[in-house]
């Protein structure tokens, strides 16, 4: 009895493993990581107490967090998915009116796995007026969208006695974490001492008139000269400045917090480059995301910073005879350093960026 006993109490743990393990199906494998605690806000720009569903242009920014997440992929109603590595995101709604929209959230793990979360809103598109008619969102990892933008190459100062070399490497341009980022930097490449990117939407996107948009946080090392501007689609064949420019935002090089807005133009009645400029102080410019923009009709150009205009031009005929104002202009994006805004860069200089978290056109 005893013998038996011991033979039963010895084989007892075995019995009670061999039984779990008829269910082990059910459970993860011990490697997996399951996220947990998922949180999905979704914010509807222009949204409050008179406007509910949002200011017209169709904008929602979402953000999510998880515990163990590594990425996060959003869908919007019936759109594919679309991934985000820190869990922010913006989307554009397009459809006219007031309509209600699901937007799904899945928080992955290294391992795979994921949950995932819902929201319901509605949302408003205006229709007439101003509407959307062009924007990068900046959403996805990697290059910048060749169907969007392309680049100007090379050195040479690009008429302004400017130091770097603009190239279209990852080094010096991608998109990461739902921003565009433009980096400077001190090296030797191409007989240069500098690198950097300039985008252009030249030969792909160009318009007349409207309300342009760009949010982006500014370089903080002196030298650096970033700027968001517009030049006129005939520039190739009639040549600068006959063809116009349109400074939406400049930095100066030597006082980060001071950006200009600017109109350059050729003078037909003394047949000399013209222009007008107006500055103005954005205090923390390189530590926070602020909105340049510009509204442009027949009659004039003002340019304003997160809303505040403090600047306005009279483009019409009577005010510049023959003013390039009233044809096409296409979009830039860059970063120079030195030259005539820059100035002089501190031996000390590395590299800095300008990152940008959107670009929206409206008409």
């Amino acid at each position: 009895m005893r013998f038996l006993f011991v033979v039963i109490t010895l084989l007892w743990p075995s019995i009670f493993i061999s039984c779990s393990g008829d269910n082990s199906g059910d459970l993860p494998e011990p490697n997996d990581i399951i996220p947990t605690n998922i949180v999905l806000t979704v914010d509807i720009v222009g949204s409050d107490a008179n406007n509910p569903n949002g200011d017209g242009s169709g904008v929602v920014q979402c953000h999510a967090s998880a515990t163990n997440a590594v990425k996060y992929g959003f869908k919007f109603g019936n759109s594919a998915e679309r991934e985000s590595l820190n869990g922010d995101i913006s989307y554009t709604f397009t459809e006219e009116g007031t309509n209600t929209y699901t937007i799904a959230v899945f928080a992955y793990s290294s391992t795979g796995n994921s949950i995932s979360a819902f929201k319901t809103v509605s949302v408003f598109v205006v229709g007439g007026g101003l509407q959307l008619i062009w924007s990068d969102e900046f959403d996805t990892n990697g290059s910048p969208d060749a169907s969007k933008w392309t680049y100007d190459i090379g050195a040479g100062g690009w008429g302004n006695g400017e130091s770097q070399y603009y190239t279209n490497r990852s080094d010096n341009v991608t998109v990461a974490d739902g921003l565009l980022k433009i980096t400077a930097k001190k090296e030797n490449y191409e007989g240069a001492e500098y690198t950097s990117a300039r985008l252009k939407t030249q030969g792909l996107f160009d318009f007349t008139y409207g309300r342009v948009e760009v949010k982006a946080k500014l370089p903080g090392s002196a030298g650096t000269w970033p700027a968001i501007w517009m030049l006129g689609s005939n520039f190739e064949s009639v040549g600068w400045p006959k063809c116009g420019e349109v400074d939406i935002m400049e930095q100066t090089g030597d006082n980060k917090n001071k950006v200009l807005g600017t109109c350059h133009w050729f003078n037909t009645s003394n047949s000399s480059h013209a222009s007008y400029g107006l500055d103005t102080t954005v205090s923390n410019a390189t530590s926070g995301f602020h909105i340049y923009s510009m509204e442009w009709n027949a009659s004039t150009i003002k340019i304003f910073v997160d809303d505040t205009q403090y600047y306005v031009i009279d483009v019409s005929n009577s005010a510049i005879p023959n003013s390039p104002f009233h044809d096409k202009f296409f979009m830039i994006l860059n970063v120079a350093m030195g030259g005539t805004l820059g100035g002089t860069i501190p031996s000390n200089f590395t590299q800095s960026t300008m990152e940008i978290d959107y670009v929206r056109i409206y008409q």
